[in-house]
């Protein structure tokens, strides 16, 4: 607050606008609850525009931060950073009441599914049948009307036709001819063409329901055909109706047989399926395809079933017929991410590997022969989004007319994400983005812009208008930093701590305010530790709002990674070949406890532990493998990994046929008799990730054992436990167990 000299007759009215301000602030403050954590107004404190590229280089734009009634879709021009109507919202929601009718009309228009490329048409999804909005008329058509739900709607590049899955068959609409016709006929419970298994969505492709390809010439369409027959069937008891429905899937336990795939294209002209000849045995993963710029060849890439070798393959669009292009190696796995980017010039690729212990970018020839190296280095490139594992896509823009390629990676920091820009000779490499912290960037067609949402822990997010050559920058979409103000937010110090050899262990701690070094506080460390998924990072992160409701009950809060979970290289994620959630991850958390134990504000008797899925792996070993903690709470934990599927737990353990010792030795079960400490043990009864046979499995291994603990069951919910009144439930009850046991 700027001060002003007063003259000296006015000390009365400052005394009382002193006390007038004190007041009001003192009405203003707030405490932060898990309620309000959850409510519309926390989650619109932190909301930005909607946006995306076009193909013309103007970007699409929805600004959710404007009251409903005057948000509409916008056209932002990158030039001049003026944005113009493209639509009448009001117009647009009446004729879309038609079809809703009053119960469900819309009080603004939401992002659709998919917008075409040219902006002229958007893709929306309503009842489980689509709708088609023309932004030009401001007008709904609607395009199925059907009892089975149609997924996976995208648009052709020419933007005249939409491909979607209905029944585990594929459909083409065209939008001209307002027609609609089937690609594919067998589809079935076990054979699925287009859409996705459970292990292929949420371990190959991003955790997506629908996979298909169109080809640059909008002619033709690849997908991958999955045969489940053979599979492991799992099924899930609802509590509803009287007489309760069963729910089933199919889910492949490690080591027995898996789903196999193959990849076909389907040309629109004739309806007929070619068969790409490349996967040599049915327990081969697909794992990535993408269609040359030519439109006559397809790439796709398999992983055998160690998921040591995987293979790069090229194949002609007319016979299917394929050249083995590439093959990547590694002595413990690899990890199958998207970094290969096509030239325009058809006579060059860009290819990402990991094979020096970082993963870097390398330049080839159309026929696999390896040109140059384009970075290198001791650090890595990375996905310019915090995604849960591994690295996504690291290259965001390539601008072959200056030869200037586009990254995101970990040079600075393996704490923040910074977009570069490097020869694609590999010389003349320069950091952009400048400011200390976590840059996610979408580049424009043309690469001459970007849009980049930055934030740092202590930074709510922004989203900023971008330009490659120079500094400018629009901000488009700031923090509404008065929402949050009132509740005087508490932000962790971040620091290394030692590990036994000296490696430093990134961590970070939140205190309460009016922390009193001389006091001995409780704490409660957050944990998750899988493999190249870092917790301490510099970006925003929602859980730090719960965590002020801890800190408001007098805890201390902390996270360490164990260095496997680091992410700053494929070397230290090796180190849990043959022992995922084991003793190199239980001894870098200890290590990161013992430090924490031997601060003087810190009561060594009063630790508790939690973490979710992975995190909640590790908070049971920690418990059953060490006596640090006084109390743990685990969600949806694999207690054993012999529950699980074998693309994610062989990956790094192998098939248990091979090395049963190795996976005897991980087993949480053998330990649940050795549970030092409090446990709450949560899971959701359809979780089709993490199945609730995981919890039923250990705790019975405690009742044996005659251990005391605590369990809540949440009926129907999968493995986030995610719709709001569950979350609610469910961290008020966290924050009751530990004020109970701490």
């Amino acid at each position: 607050m700027n001060r002003s000299k007063y003259k000296k007759g006015s000390w009365l009215v400052l005394l009382m606008c002193t006390a007038a301000l004190s007041i009001g602030f003192a009405q203003e403050k707030r405490k932060m609850t898990v309620e309000w954590i959850y409510s519309d107004e926390a989650q619109e404190a932190v909301s930005l525009p909607f946006y995306q590229w076009l193909d013309d280089g103007t970007a699409l734009y929805l600004d959710v931060r404007k009251p409903k009634e005057e948000q509409t879709f916008e056209i932002l021009d990158p030039r001049t950073g003026k944005s113009t109507v493209l639509l009448d919202a009001a117009k647009t929601l009446q004729d879309l009441q038609k079809y809703l009718g009053k119960e469900g009309a819309l009080k603004s228009l939401p992002w659709p599914e998919s917008f075409s490329g040219s902006g002229r048409h958007a893709l929306y999804s309503f009842g489980g049948d689509i709708y088609l909005l023309d932004t030009a008329t401001s007008r709904f058509t609607r395009v199925t009307d059907t009892p089975t739900e149609e997924i996976g709607t995208r648009f052709s590049p020419s933007g005249e036709m939409i491909a979607y899955v209905r029944d585990q068959n594929i459909y083409v609409y065209d939008l001209l001819r307002k027609a609609e016709r089937p690609l594919t006929h067998d589809g079935s419970e076990t054979l699925l063409n287009g859409e996705l298994s459970f292990m292929y969505g949420e371990d190959v492709f991003n955790r997506g329901a629908v996979e298909l390809w169109w080809s640059p010439d909008s002619e033709a369409l690849a997908y991958l055909q999955i045969d489940l027959s053979g599979v492991t069937e799992l099924r899930y008891d609802d509590f509803r109706p009287f007489n309760p429905r069963v729910i089933k899937q199919r889910y492949p336990l490690v080591g027995e047989k898996i789903e196999t795939a193959r990849v076909g294209i389907s040309e629109l002209s004739s309806g007929l399926t070619t068969w790409v000849d490349c996967t040599s045995r049915p327990d081969e993963y697909v794992v990535h395809v993408d269609w040359l710029p030519d439109s006559r060849t397809l790439s796709v890439q398999t992983l055998n079933r160690d998921q040591d070798v995987l293979d790069v393959f090229f194949a002609a669009r007319e016979t299917g017929r394929t050249t083995h292009i590439l093959k990547e190696t590694d002595e413990a796995w690899v990890n199958c991410g998207d970094d290969l980017y096509f030239l325009k010039d058809g006579k060059r690729f860009i290819w990402g590997s990991e094979r020096d212990g970082y993963k870097h970018l390398y330049l080839y020839t159309s026929d696999g022969r390896p040109l140059n190296r384009i970075t290198k280095g001791n650090w890595a490139v990375r996905g310019p989004f915090q995604t849960s594992f591994w690295n996504g896509r690291s290259v965001v823009a390539i601008d072959e007319l200056n030869q200037w390629l586009y990254f995101t990676g970990l040079e600075k920091s393996p704490q923040e994400r910074h977009l570069y820009k490097i020869r694609l000779d590999g010389s003349r490499m320069q950091r952009l983005t400048r400011e200390d912290g976590f840059h996610s960037v979408t580049f424009s067609p043309d690469a001459r812009f970007y849009f980049d949402v930055y934030s740092t822990v202590s930074t709510q997010p922004a989203l900023f208008l971008c330009r490659t050559d120079g500094p400018a920058r629009q901000l488009l979409g700031g923090p509404k930093s008065e929402v949050l103000a009132p509740f005087d937010i508490r932000y962790p110090e971040t620091f290394a701590v030692p590990a036994d050899d000296g490696f430093e262990l990134p961590a970070r701690l939140l205190k309460p305010r009016n922390f009193d070094p001389k006091k001995k506080y409780p704490v409660i460390i957050y944990h998750y530790g899988g493999p190249s998924a870092p917790q301490v990072l510099n970006i925003w992160n929602g859980m730090n709002l719960f965590n002020q409701v801890l800190l408001d009950n007098g805890y201390l809060v902390y996270t360490v990674d164990n260095r496997s979970a680091t992410a700053i290289s494929k070397t230290l994620e090796r180190t849990v070949l043959h022992q995922m959630i084991g003793p190199n991850e239980l001894k870098d958390l200890l290590a990161g406890v013992k430090w924490l134990k031997s601060q003087a504000y810190v009561d060594p008797d009063r630790v508790g532990i939690w973490g979710w899925s992975y995190g909640g792996c590790m908070t049971l070993l920690a418990l059953t493998r060490s006596q640090e903690f006084k109390a743990g709470i685990s969600v949806a934990p694999v207690t054993d990994q012999r529950f699980h599927e074998p693309k994610w737990a062989e990956f790094s353990m192998k098939r248990p046929q091979d090395r049963p010792e190795d996976w005897e030795a991980v087993s949480l079960l053998r330990y649940a008799k050795d549970l030092h400490g409090r446990l709450m043990i949560v899971h959701g009864t359809y979780d089709d990730n993490v199945r609730i046979q995981n919890t039923w499995a250990f705790v019975d291994e405690l009742i044996k054992a005659g251990k005391n603990f605590d369990m809540m069951i949440y009926p129907m919910r999968k493995h986030g436990i995610a719709d709001r009144p569950a979350r609610i439930n469910l961290f008020n009850k966290m924050v009751e167990f530990w004020t109970r046991n701490l």
